[in-house]
């Protein structure tokens, strides 16, 4: 497996290898104990899949809160899109600085982003479909959102706001400075 990490402590790019032939493909796209030496140690409770049938589709950015933080580990299994985690760990000394990554089906790439980080993306294909693996269930009181094109992070999205494809929950969400403790930076991430 091929690992990439960032200067942000905690997330990964994880690329697995595949063996081809003329029929195709086969790859392992999930090892618990493999994840367990790289230190994702939380068990994955909850598996979500989205298609967006349009390029310029933009989901998040969204975190869930403790007690029911998420970590997440997201691929992309059809077309193509751009993938940012946000670091929100008060105390953190990569606090509000961000990691964006394309993942495709054909790179078969995978970004483990855990728990204390924005997670959204911008679909860069018609028709994508994105899978992810979560280390908690999805909890409404917990949800909370903040504005994907928030100037404070000023993160280089793929797509422009006035051609971006927004729900109306993501397009009220919160500014970047309303979020100051929801999670705090510890000395092991």
């Amino acid at each position: 497996m091929d690992i990439k990490t960032f200067n942000i402590e905690g997330m990964m790019l994880l690329t697995p290898p595949r063996f081809e032939d003329d029929r195709g493909y086969f790859t392992e796209t999930y090892n618990a104990a493999r994840l367990k030496e790289l230190g994702i140690t939380e068990p994955f409770v909850q598996d979500n899949h989205s298609l967006s049938r349009q390029r310029g589709v933009v989901r998040g950015l969204h975190c869930q809160l403790p007690p029911h933080a998420q970590g997440k580990l997201i691929r992309c299994t059809r077309g193509s899109i751009w993938d940012v985690g946000v670091d929100i760990r008060a105390g953190s000394p990569t606090f509000g600085q961000w990691v964006g990554q394309t993942l495709s089906a054909e790179n078969g790439a995978q970004f483990w982003i855990p728990a204390g980080f924005l997670h959204g993306f911008c679909t860069l294909t018609d028709n994508a479909e994105v899978q992810y693996k979560c280390t908690d269930f999805w909890n409404r009181e917990c949800e909370r959102s903040v504005r994907w094109d928030d100037p404070l992070l000023a993160i280089e999205w793929p797509v422009s706001a006035g051609d971006a494809i927004v729900s109306a929950k993501d397009a009220q969400a919160l500014s970047f400075s309303n979020v100051d403790d929801w999670f705090t930076h510890t000395a092991d991430g």
